[in-house]
């Protein structure tokens, strides 16, 4: 039974142990999941713009590192006869760093203009331009800007010594996208890496760059589950629980084969002993049978009594021998019809002495020789062979006293027939801190009442 228990015990662990690591890889996946979904947002501009010394303590930056040219321009914006060159190229090179152990799935550059801007350039990604009117917005695609012609695009634009610029004024803005072709590899950006968009410019000369534009980084993140903590938590947990379902089997096994092997000697041993005592009870035809009831009944008390697993299978065995002694108690005594003269009760009352001695030399059982020996002590101490009394006796001699008692009680004899069970019951009431020890009477009494002990065994 508790064999079976452990078994349900352990499979419950187990199942609950390998339901509780799926539940924490299954966080992972979904932790994962919803960081990979949110959308990041940083924004940059002036000092914090125009460097690209790496900062660490941002995640994902941008530094824009801005190429001075001598190219200059006479563009005349405003139609007022301009010749002088009056704006000049930059080529504004964006490093968008990631500083994280993450991989930076996709990103854009929003760059908000506030001065006029004039784009000549831009390259690898494709363009929006957004550009103010005075009825809303106009709003154009480019894949290219290089390849850029105004043929089929909407966006405002100026030409000068044979370019073609998109005319960006102060409040209109550009959305960058980034190009992941073989030959741009902007996206996506590896841990600890950066990529370089760029862009050709022209600002009017003297203008502070630093004053012209701001950067909105919109970005995401693509994190392998390998990076995320729970997911190699649920790994080790896996392999603990792998390694330990491997041990589990191999140990059930080997108990497996022990518990074979155990009940087998067990079985061996009670054969043999329930042989023995068959050529003692086979003695006395009027008590065949005796000791094996005896051994059932105190089992039974002892059960009652709290006793369990093998120290219940060891009560039970010392009970069965309790009458070993009488092997060397002559056969005309034993059977013997009629009143036993004082001699010869002596010699039956000497079979607890003889009992106890054989059973000195049974060393596989603790305390073999206890119930042999001190199983006609009486409670009030006016037993054999010692006088023992109340707790002196040894508890499992007390116990077998009782069974011992009823089993003579509920069985035919050659001078009375078997007691009835309310007569059985008003005997040991009546010997109960005489004869019996209290406890265990009551114990006795209480399995009688309650039918739990039926006194047709015996038969």
């Amino acid at each position: 039974m508790n064999l079976h228990r452990n078994k349900r015990r352990s499979a419950f662990i187990f199942v609950a142990t390998f339901l509780i690591t799926a539940l924490i890889f299954l966080l992972s996946v979904v932790k994962t999941h919803v960081f990979n979904s949110r959308r990041h947002t940083a924004f940059f501009s002036e000092k914090k713009l125009f460097t690209v010394q790496n900062d660490p303590e941002c995640k994902v930056c941008v530094g824009a590192d801005v190429r001075d040219s001598v190219w200059t321009k006479a563009i005349d914006v405003n139609d007022e006869g301009i010749v002088d060159h009056n704006y000049q190229a930059y080529t504004v090179d964006f490093y968008v760093s990631n500083n994280t152990k993450d991989q930076v799935k996709d990103f854009s550059l929003k760059l908000n203009f506030y001065d006029d801007t004039l784009l000549l350039s831009a390259w690898n990604g494709s363009i929006e331009t957004h550009q103010k009117t005075e009825g809303g917005e106009i709003v154009d695609e480019i894949e290219d800007l290089r390849e850029f012609d105004p043929v089929g695009h909407v966006a405002d634009t100026i030409t000068s010594d044979g370019d073609i610029m998109i005319y960006m004024k102060p409040g209109d803005y550009l959305n960058y996208t980034p190009s992941a072709s073989s030959n741009a590899m902007e996206i996506p950006i590896e841990p600890n890496e950066e990529t370089v968009p760029g862009i050709i410019l022209y600002f009017p000369i003297g203008d502070s760059l630093d004053e012209t534009m701001s950067v909105e980084l919109d970005y995401s993140f693509h994190r392998f589950y390998t990076s995320e903590p729970l997911f190699w938590i649920a790994v080790v947990l896996l392999g603990v629980w792998i390694i330990a379902l491997v041990i589990y089997v191999i140990t059930s096994i080997q108990i497996k084969k022990y518990q074979d092997r155990h009940e087998r000697d067990n079985k061996i041993i009670n054969e043999s002993m329930e042989t023995f005592i068959g050529f003692i009870d086979a003695k006395d035809p009027y008590t065949n049978g005796h000791s094996i009831r005896v051994a059932k009944y105190t089992r039974l008390l002892a059960e009652e009594l709290g006793y369990k697993g093998e120290e219940l299978e060891r009560i039970y065995y010392v009970a069965l021998l309790h009458d070993c002694g009488k092997i060397g108690v002559p056969d005309k005594i034993l059977g013997k019809p009629g009143r036993l003269t004082d001699e010869e009760f002596e010699i039956i009352k000497s079979h607890t002495v003889r009992g106890g001695e054989i059973m000195s030399h049974f060393k596989s059982i603790e305390a073999a020789g206890e119930g042999a020996l001190y199983h006609h002590e009486r409670y009030d101490g006016n037993g054999y062979p010692e006088g023992k009394k109340g707790e002196e006796i040894p508890f499992i001699a007390r116990i077998i006293c009782v069974a011992d008692a009823f089993d003579a009680m509920n069985t035919n004899r050659v001078y009375r027939d078997k007691l009835t069970k309310e007569d059985i019951i008003a005997e040991i009431e009546r010997c109960k801190g005489k004869q019996f020890d209290p406890k265990v009477a009551d114990v006795m009494v209480s399995l009688l009442k309650n039918d739990k002990l039926n006194i047709d065994d015996a038969e």
